[in-house]
């Protein structure tokens, strides 16, 4: 625990020093940059959704397959169970996918 409060504190700092890096302007007053901030996060906004989202498909696999080795006689159920688990963690990818989608257009 003590671990995590001190990276949140880490992360709380370096993000307030960076700020003022995003307000500069140009002499003439626009912006100083234009790079689409939009499309970089939407970015690691996938990557973030797939990855999360394949370590959670693992976790089921590995407990369907945990269930099955101690009780194979419950095959339908347990295979049904992690079908429509797969499927909704799946979904959540998707979901981000189109939001990603409609953000950057």
């Amino acid at each position: 625990m003590r671990k995590f409060v001190l990276l949140m504190f880490i992360m709380i700092i370096a993000s307030m020093t960076v700020v003022p890096a995003f307000a500069q302007t140009s002499a003439n007053g626009a912006p100083a940059s234009t790079t689409n901030w939009v499309a970089i996060t939407a970015g690691f906004a996938i990557a973030l959704a797939a990855g999360l989202a394949a370590q959670g498909q693992g976790k089921v696999a590995a407990a369907a397959c945990e269930a099955l080795g101690r009780n194979p006689a419950a095959r339908p159920g347990i295979q049904l169970a992690m079908l429509l688990g797969l499927a909704f963690i799946e979904s959540l990818v998707l979901f981000t996918f189109v939001m990603i989608f409609l953000k950057v257009q």
